[in-house]
């Protein structure tokens, strides 16, 4: 290749680490034209040459609502070795290639695609190579994000074309990209001189002008140049393009522009299939003649038995240079020919169609009814959009394009949502259609400069379906909006017309959704009844969805201990079932565990929290784990991880607008600041919480950081201020008496207490907190024992300062552990040095395979429960295995007491 030597070098690099066993993924991206699909051919072939199995596929444009079409070609070499799969996994690819009628759940599929994949990489290296991303169906494009963020630790390269206004980027930012530009001057002469030497220097320099450094254009244009128009240069260079390659075909034969015409409109169809159509429309016998001579012309090729076009812009050329005669009739004969496939005959007949047409719309919608129904939401999704296109009646188009746009979102096709909503007529909406559509675009929709107006909408939409008899969309939509009074942290006025909107429908009074809106729009009003009422379910464990709902509106009301457990349950259910998106959700426990002490656990699950939040595109749930990442990273000493965290954390666009998130944030900032003894600025950050004008204040959540304002005033010398902005907490804590509430009363009255009723509150307020809230009882023995040493009182002061020593090394906050030591050391008692941290030895990720292998787990046990291969679970092993001093698996149950005992061991005493 010419100019490419930089790409090239990446590649080979990409290669050599694959074949080590070090794979990874690269999506390159670029132009029509600039060179994707020939560096991924020439990869492919210095990867063949090296040793590689290089399996192939490529997105088409007709097949974009086939579900896992491209996946199916890509793994057409190795279907005969999904025999050798555990039968969940061949289970799951039977539904996925169409070998059942069952529901495909993508992420098994990925999975299963994965394993299959890695067994095969076990005995050769694989390169996939994935062309034109921008037109693969949603189905294999999420199994194919999945499979291509699981590959560092096996022999798979993933490498994928896909242009710049691509609808599906692949999540830049997560998987490394290279953007490929157009040639230099010296490279796009040279490339132009070594294909078509002797040109006349006039006509050399206008296609060296016009094709602006794009390699194909550079290749193209010059066999075309004694064949285009005048208004040729006016055009944009991809149109340039297409009319070159267009006006190629020109003096072919008949047979050949027809042959040619049914291939550009079912560009997978078998040889066999497109000779039978062309013979139609062309009226006479059409042969493997008229391919041979579309590929002597340089039109098409022969790729892996399988005839392709030289470059998909030839495709699109050729079929819109055809007349719109030729394109209908070419699409009814391939419709008539498609009986065994419904799906494509489908697609071929609304092609064919000009104008309303009822009758294929209503088959239409059937097609997608029965694919809702067996799973197939993929198929149905352009179905519906396909219908919406025949029908007459403006309401009934819109209506389909709504449900289109639903489903779309169910499968996390966003972008696919939001176009066919664009394509909507909003006048025309009835009021269960209008929370339907708001239900569609919630996701997308979090303004960050109007939040209020946004929830009072969606209350008044839920309103209108609910008196429409559409109880459920009522309900779904509320629930949303409820939600969004506690992410936005809604004013006042939207928080009571939420409430009072579900207390108008008369609902069961124990619902979990009646008492979810309640936790999320009105605590101080409603807390204490919701606490009770919480109290007394007693919640399917199978039930993801109620688990899930009782587990979030625990969260957000500080009843912390209950939120972990149903969060807990919840995450188990949606694992069990492969539902990443609804896992990252309920991993949301990780933030209540922080609280109960639970910091390793807490790390390793916003660790995989952040992991399936990026892979789902849940980007709220991505805010949440992201903060609770960093507080962990903080709490336990990892001060680097927590300032990038953090960082990372302000940075993303939906940040400004989520007080959740942003009083999260500023708790970390609060800390780090305190841990590093700048007591004066950590308490003005801490305090900024608790400013209604401040953009980090949180109504609710901002009790969460009342424990770390107290230490910070302290330290600090403002406990005046400090009482100042608490002045509300006794009152509020009356009203919601939940942990948060409980523990951020007791902590402050005894932290801000004046020295002749300290002694005492100290006392009381030991006996006030939850037992399970180990930390905050640690950091309150830590602040009595200061307090003694205050006093002059150091042999007094040493009994408390051993317990919340103990506590901090427990539950691994090394920062209080140290302060702990050193006020021990002054009041005379030494503590020795504290122990490594397991971060420090072990991952997060690497911490739960060691845990679940000690707990007799096998690797596919392992893989199937945390996601990623067996094979990428051994690579683990094998590298905690010397970490933790060991050299077999069933030491790691030892290993491991070994190493919480060592870290639980305070240290010498004296």
């Amino acid at each position: 290749m010419i100019g490419r030597d930089e790409e090239l070098r990446l590649l080979r690099e990409l290669l050599t680490d694959t074949a080590a066993g070090n794979g990874g993924a690269l999506v390159v991206h670029g132009t029509a034209g600039v060179g994707k699909s020939a560096l991924l051919r020439a990869v492919g072939t210095e990867a063949a040459e090296a040793g590689f199995r290089v399996l192939r596929t490529s997105g088409v444009e007709t097949e974009q609502w086939l579900p896992f079409a491209a996946l199916q070609l890509l793994l057409q070499p190795t279907i005969r070795t999904i025999k050798n799969l555990p039968a969940p996994h061949q289970q799951a690819l039977g539904d996925a290639l169409g070998a059942t009628d069952a529901e495909p759940q993508i992420y098994r599929v990925g999975l299963a695609v994965l394993e299959l994949l890695a067994d095969e990489a076990d005995r050769q290296p694989l390169l996939l190579l994935v062309d034109d991303l921008q037109w693969i169906d949603s189905s294999s494009s999420d199994v194919l994000k999945f499979v291509a963020r699981r590959t560092h630790d096996l022999p798979i390269l993933v490498v994928t074309g896909s242009r710049i206004h691509s609808p599906d980027a692949y999540s830049p930012g997560v998987l490394p990209d290279l953007r490929l530009e157009p040639l230099g001057p010296a490279a796009a002469a040279e490339l132009l001189d070594s294909g078509a030497p002797g040109l006349p220097d006039p006509v050399r320099e206008r296609v060296l002008e016009r094709a602006a450094g794009n390699p194909l254009a550079l290749v193209e244009l010059p066999k075309a140049a004694q064949n285009l128009p005048a208004h040729f240069d006016d055009l944009p260079l991809t149109q340039r393009l297409e009319q070159a390659f267009a006006a190629r075909t020109d003096s072919a034969s008949r047979e050949c522009r027809t042959f040619l015409l049914a291939m550009a409109t079912e560009p997978t169809s078998p040889l066999s299939q497109l000779l039978t159509v062309s013979s139609r429309l062309a009226g006479s016998p059409v042969t493997v003649h008229a391919l041979q001579e579309a590929i002597d012309a340089g039109l098409v090729g022969m790729v892996d038995r399988r005839i392709e076009f030289q470059h998909p812009l030839m495709r699109s050329a050729i079929y819109m240079r055809a007349p719109v005669a030729d394109r209908l009739a070419t699409h009814a004969a391939l419709a008539a020919v498609m009986d065994d496939v419904p799906g494509r005959q489908l697609v071929h007949l609304a092609a064919a169609s000009l104008g309303p047409d009822e009758e294929l719309a209503a088959r239409l919608e059937r097609f997608a009814d029965d694919s809702q129904a067996r799973g197939k939401i993929a198929a149905a999704v352009p179905a519906l959009g396909q219908a919406a296109d025949l029908v007459r009646d403006p309401h009934r188009r819109t209506a389909l394009l709504i449900r289109a746009a639903e489903l779309a979102s169910e499968i996390n096709d966003h972008v696919n949502a939001q176009m066919l909503l664009d394509r909507a007529d909003l006048s025309v909406l009835g009021p269960v259609e209008r929370a339907r559509l708001m239900l569609v675009s919630d996701s997308a929709a979090f303004e960050p400069d109007e939040p209020q107006r946004r929830i009072q909408d969606m209350v008044t939409a839920a309103a209108d379906a609910f008196d429409a008899g559409a109880g459920g969309i009522a309900e779904t939509l509320l629930w949303r909006a409820a939600a969004r009074c506690f992410f936005q942290d809604g004013d006042t006025q939207v928080r009571s017309m939420a409430a009072d909107e579900l207390d108008r429908w008369n609902p069961d009074p124990d619902a979990s959704h009646l008492l979810t809106v309640r936790a999320y729009t009105e605590p101080y009003r409603y807390g204490a009844d919701v606490l009770a009422r919480l109290g007394g379910l007693a919640p399917d464990p199978q039930d993801g969805r109620t688990l899930h709902f009782l587990g979030s509106g625990s969260m957000v009301i500080g009843d912390v201990g209950r939120a972990a457990r149903y969060l807990a349950q919840a995450t188990a259910v949606w694992r069990s079932q492969g539902r990443l998106g609804l896992l990252a959700r309920s991993l949301a426990s990780s933030w209540p565990r922080v609280y109960l002490g639970q910091l390793d656990r807490a790390r390793e699950e916003s660790a995989e929290g952040v992991t399936l939040a990026e892979e789902t595109g849940e980007r709220i749930v991505w805010l949440g784990v992201k903060a609770t990442a960093a507080l962990v990273a903080t709490l336990r000493g990892e001060r680097e991880d927590g300032i990038r965290a953090v960082r990372e954390l302000r940075a993303n666009s939906l940040f400004p607008g989520m007080p959740f998130a942003s009083v999260m944030a500023q708790q970390v900032d609060g800390l780090l600041a305190l841990f590093d003894g700048r007591a004066t600025e950590a308490y003005e950050l801490l305090a900024r919480a608790f400013d209604p004008a401040d953009p980090h204040y949180h109504s609710v959540s901002r009790w969460l950081l009342a424990p770390d304002l107290a230490d910070a005033a302290v330290a600090a010398g403002t406990v005046e201020q400090a009482r100042h902005l608490l002045a509300d907490l006794p009152e509020l804590a009356g009203r919601l008496p939940s942990e948060m509430m409980v523990v951020a009363h007791a902590y402050t009255q005894a932290v801000l207490a004046p020295d002749d009723s300290a002694e005492q509150t100290c006392t009381w307020a030991l006996t006030a907190l939850p037992t399970t809230w180990e930390l905050s009882r640690a950091r309150l023995h830590l602040h009595h024992g200061r307090w003694l040493r205050r006093q002059r009182r150091n042999v007094d002061a040493r009994a408390p300062l051993r317990t919340a020593r103990d506590g901090f090394v427990r539950v691994g906050a090394r920062p209080w552990a140290e302060m702990a030591r050193e006020q021990l050391r002054a009041a005379g008692e030494s503590s020795g040095r504290q122990n490594a941290n397991s971060g420090e030895l072990l991952s997060a990720q690497e911490m739960q395979i060691a845990v679940l292998a000690s707990q007799g787990l096998s690797n596919r046990e392992i893989g199937q429960r945390l996601f990623i291969s067996h094979r990428t679970v051994g690579s683990h092993l094998y590298r905690i295995y010397p970490r933790l001093g060991i050299t077999s698996r069933g030491k790691l149950a030892t290993a491991l007491a070994a190493l919480h005992e060592e870290q639980s061991v305070p240290g010498s005493q004296a």
